[in-house]
């Protein structure tokens, strides 16, 4: 027991939530069950401790500096569009060459931010559009070909398209695909839930077995023991916490504080952050958990086993949710110790990319450099 640096109140140091060895005598089985759940908790909370740490280092670094450089990348894109826009109407080039001009311009403008809000760089786009789509109306199929094609399309989607259905617009065709594949998928759903629907009326008017009654007895009763475990724990602490009988004005805000963590903790379930509160306030140490009936740690490691199932899936969970925030394909199994770093490979992979883009743009002065830069860009 330490002193407070004010001198009103002792700080309890509290001790570690497990069973100690009594003496010579070695742990029970169930003893022994009751710390390995204990361990497990304590480390699944660490990892999620540690996902959000990673995620909030992750955050800073990849605002401060990933970000930048995609901004620039941006820029750099947008002047490349405006470089290529200047050469086009120029002599020397093939009408192969404009239309990769146009598929270049095109593409570089799908993935910019600044050619969905700059009128200027808007218009430009248009324009180019309406080049794309004069190229596509010079190549589009006659009668008897968009037949074959319709008909080829119905066979490999499983669908029937209607007859005066316009093949030239790519659009329109995929979504009547779309809406007859929902529509399949719809009835086909229906169908399982009629299915399902008519063998869960069977097994109502079925008779429980001997096992299927054994087993919901034993969840109902696995249920009503950790509700008396928590419950148990969580009456032992608010008897020795209850503000109103503290006289000592500081404690009785200390224990205000412990007692609202208590609350909570009994309103989330969970017997193991109880237990920390009894050990933080000295009413629970290894050897009076040492004292504790089997029948009551056994009712305590199916409590707590509970919470690590949740807890593992919280774990699970957060690392998905940070793969998913930032596009990062989950085969790349990212821990917290490896995302940083991770980071900053791809900080040096954007800095490569950058300088990449710029010496492209600086290439881009004249109708040879273009040209060049074309022949680069069908190659790859």
């Amino acid at each position: 027991m330490k002193t407070r640096p004010d001198g009103l109140a002792p700080v309890i140091q509290s001790q570690p939530v497990c069973i100690a060895p009594d003496g010579a005598a070695a742990l029970s089985p169930t003893q022994q069950a009751f710390n390995a759940v204990i361990k497990q908790i304590e480390t699944q909370r660490e990892k999620l401790g540690a996902w959000a740490i990673a995620a909030q280092n992750f955050r800073q670094k990849y605002q401060r500096e990933l970000m930048p450089i995609i901004r620039q990348q941006q820029d750099i894109k947008v002047q490349i569009i405006y470089r290529l826009d200047a050469a086009f109407d120029q002599k020397g080039f093939s009408k192969t060459d404009r239309n990769h001009i146009v598929d270049l311009i095109l593409s570089l403008a799908a993935h910019s931010e600044q050619a969905r809000a700059d009128e200027q760089l808007i218009q430009l786009v248009d324009k180019y559009q309406a080049h794309a789509e004069k190229a596509r109306a010079r190549f589009e199929p006659d009668d008897a070909e968009q037949e074959h094609m319709k008909a080829l399309l119905a066979q490999m989607a499983g669908v029937d398209l209607p007859c005066d259905l316009d093949m030239s617009n790519p659009d329109a065709v995929m979504r009547i695909i779309e809406e007859q594949l929902a529509a399949i998928d719809a009835a086909a759903e229906a169908q399982m839930q009629a299915r399902q629907a008519a063998q869960a009326a069977r097994q109502a008017k079925t008779k429980k077995s001997a096992k299927q009654i054994e087993k919901e007895n034993r969840l109902q009763a696995e249920a009503q023991q950790m509700s008396q475990s928590i419950r148990e724990v969580y009456r032992k602490l608010a008897s020795a916490l209850h503000p109103d009988r503290e006289p000592n004005p500081i404690e009785r805000l200390r224990k205000t504080d412990l007692m609202q963590r208590a609350n909570q903790a009994y309103e989330n379930n969970n017997l193991f952050k109880l237990l920390e509160l009894q050990s933080e306030i000295a009413i629970l140490d290894p050897s009076a958990l040492g004292q504790l009936s089997e029948d009551r740690l056994q009712r305590f490691i199916l409590t707590l086993k509970a919470e690590l199932k949740t807890l593992t899936a919280e774990v699970k969970q957060a690392a998905f949710d940070f793969h998913t925030e930032y596009g990062i394909d989950s085969a790349a199994h990212l821990t917290p110790s490896t995302a940083v770093r991770f980071l900053a490979q791809e900080i040096q992979a954007a800095r490569r990319q950058s300088s990449r883009l710029e010496r492209e743009l600086a290439h881009l002065h004249d109708v040879a450099g273009v040209k060049s830069w074309l022949r680069v860009m069908r190659s790859i």
